[in-house]
């Protein structure tokens, strides 16, 4: 396989601010919303592309819009399209004129929905400026949108070793536009909603350098963690581990990842377990500076720890006991956690969506860190 060094560098053409998905989202709904008051008051409506690399989650994200906000939704992908017929439908003689049949992937029923344009730039070139019309008005010669439908794009960047159609400016000015970029922190708040191998996540939270964006794409990532839920020893079955990892992943990736199994850090422990330990000293101190202090100590891991007790108390919605309170704060003040990764984790459980969280902020010890960075 090629060397990570040696790959080509790409001059990749982005539309839009680089952002999270978190924030990607937060734009897409405002951009419905102001769409759907600019159709009421009679005004034209915006269509949206995002862009990003591949296997990032850009067309999951829309659907999990359109889901959550009990929308309609259609799905096209127009590099699929052989012909204008695929687009605007195929011409039919009605009492001695020509009309043209809508194809059957066109919604008919009013909305709210969203026609998602996946891979848009994928498509040829014929097809690309065919669907201009109908990024700006919503409808095309032969057929319209019903009210209440909203028009989302992906697209990959041109300019690099993608096989896309480049966009000109006519195109481009249509549409308003935002790029998605991997975050590794959401992705793991995703991936424990979503029910994500927890080892898996102990991985990319460990090593997220290892999304390269090659092979390796959060897409490849979840599709070899699916593959090994089924195995509970996985240091029991490294052949096995490896011929899935092989099938999905890069070798640099796959390098790593055997590494992580052979360090027992598949093993970690768990965030329910710091949270429900009886004895926080015995469970959880002793077995995490076990792990943590050989040799150098392995401040990822206690990141990647910190991360998970975050996503797990706040995807959870749990509100602590005394008990479990005492474990959280105790972990927070774990004095061979560098001082910026507890702040982190003391900042992110006040500000989380949990309000029974801010609880820790009666701890003096605790307190006094967050009052130091403000």
């Amino acid at each position: 396989m090629t060397n990570q060094k040696n790959k080509p560098k790409h001059n990749y053409i982005f539309y839009g601010t680089k952002t999270t998905a978190n924030e990607v989202r937060s734009f897409m709904e405002h951009v419905i919303g102001t769409n759907e008051r600019a159709e009421e008051a009679g005004r034209k409506k915006t269509s949206v592309c995002v862009w990003g690399k591949h296997g990032i989650g850009k067309t999951q994200l829309v659907e999990t819009i359109a889901e959550e906000k009990g929308y309609k939704f259609a799905y096209i992908a127009p590099a699929q399209f052989e012909e204008m017929g695929d687009l605007i439908g195929m011409p039919s003689i009605e009492e001695g004129s020509t009309k043209f049949v809508a194809p059957d992937w066109v919604p008919t029923e009013e909305g709210p929905g969203i026609l998602l344009i996946d891979d848009a730039n994928r498509a040829d070139d014929r097809i690309l400026r065919g669907i201009m019309q109908l990024l700006q008005n919503f409808e095309l010669v032969s057929w319209k949108l019903p009210p209440g439908w909203q028009i989302i794009l992906t697209a990959n960047p041109d300019g690099g070793d993608y096989s896309v159609t480049p966009m000109d400016d006519a195109m481009v000015t249509r549409m308003m536009h935002i790029t998605m970029e991997f975050e590794v922190k959401e992705w793991a708040k995703w991936a424990e909603t979503n029910g994500v191998d927890e080892r898996g996540i102990n991985f990319v939270l460990t090593y997220p350098e290892m999304v390269t964006g090659e092979r390796t794409t959060p897409r490849t990532l979840v599709q070899f963690f699916e593959s090994i839920t089924g195995i509970k020893e996985l240091d029991k079955n490294l052949g096995l581990v490896q011929l899935l990892a092989d099938s999905c992943l890069d070798s640099s990736t796959v390098a790593s990842f055997m590494s992580f199994i052979n360090n027992n850090l598949s093993k970690l422990i768990t965030p329910e377990e710091i949270v429900n330990a009886k004895n926080f000293k015995t469970n959880v101190l002793e077995a995490l500076k076990a792990i943590v202090m050989k040799g150098t100590l392995r401040v990822d891991i206690l990141a990647t720890l910190c991360t998970r007790v975050v996503n797990y108390l706040t995807i959870n919605n749990i509100k602590p006991s005394k008990e479990q309170l005492t474990n959280i704060k105790e972990f927070i003040k774990i004095d061979f956690i560098p001082n910026d990764i507890r702040l982190s984790m003391a900042q992110d459980l006040v500000g989380s969506s949990n309000p029974h969280l801010k609880m820790i902020m009666a701890d003096p010890e605790i307190g006094k860190l967050l009052l130091k960075r403000m």
